[in-house]
C-alpha cells in the first residue's frame, strides 16, 4: 500500500445500477402532450313557462383559441412612439385606419413601423411623417423658440385596430 493510496475513493462490492429517470420523464412528457377533450358540457337550469325548474345539459366542442400576433418586447419602442395625438382630425382619420403619433425628432420611418409592431401588435401598411419646426415665441423682451417636433400617420390593414382612445 503506497502513500498515495489513502486518497483513493474504495469501490464497492456490490454496486447499484442508477435509476433510470429518463423512462420516468418520458411517461410524464406523454402526459402533459395529450390533447384536451374537445367537448365541454354545460349545465343550465332554466325556469320553463309553467314555473318548474329543469335542469339542462348541452355538449359543445371547444373551438379552438384564435393565435393572436405576439408583441414582442417593446424595449425602445416608447422612445420612438412618444404619444398619440388625440385631434378632431386624428379622430377622423381613425375611422379610416389611420393612426397618427407624435415620435421622437431622430427616428425615420422603419423605426416607427418597428414600434408599432412591439407596442400594439399590429403590422402597419404605411408610414408617412411630417416635420414641424418650432416657433417664434416671446415673453416680455426674452424671444426663443419652441421645440421642433415630428408627426407620424400609420395606415394599417382592413380590420386592424389600435385602441388609443379607451379612457376617453
Amino acid at each position: 500500500m503506497g502513500l498515495l493510496d489513502v486518497f483513493k475513493k474504495k469501490e464497492t462490492k456490490a454496486k447499484i445500477p442508477p435509476k433510470k429517470e429518463s423512462a420516468s420523464i418520458t411517461k410524464q412528457e406523454e402526459k402533459k402532450e395529450q390533447p384536451k377533450p374537445t367537448t365541454e358540457i354545460k349545465r343550465q337550469t332554466v325556469v320553463t313557462p309553467d314555473g318548474r325548474l329543469v335542469e339542462t345539459t348541452k355538449k359543445t366542442e371547444a373551438k379552438p383559441k384564435k393565435a393572436k400576433q405576439k408583441k414582442e418586447e417593446t424595449g425602445d419602442a416608447y422612445k420612438v412612439l412618444m404619444h398619440p395625438l388625440i385631434t378632431e382630425k386624428g379622430s377622423y382619420l381613425s375611422s379610416t385606419n389611420q393612426y397618427v403619433f407624435a415620435v421622437a425628432p431622430q427616428t425615420n420611418k422603419i423605426e416607427v413601423r418597428k414600434a408599432i409592431r412591439k407596442v400594439y401588435g399590429v403590422d402597419p401598411i404605411k408610414v408617412n411623417i411630417m416635420n414641424f419646426s418650432g416657433k417664434k415665441v416671446r415673453y416680455g423682451r426674452t424671444e426663443g423658440r419652441t421645440k421642433a417636433w415630428k408627426k407620424a400617420v400609420i395606415t394599417l390593414a382592413q380590420g386592424q385596430k389600435i385602441e388609443i382612445q379607451e379612457g376617453l
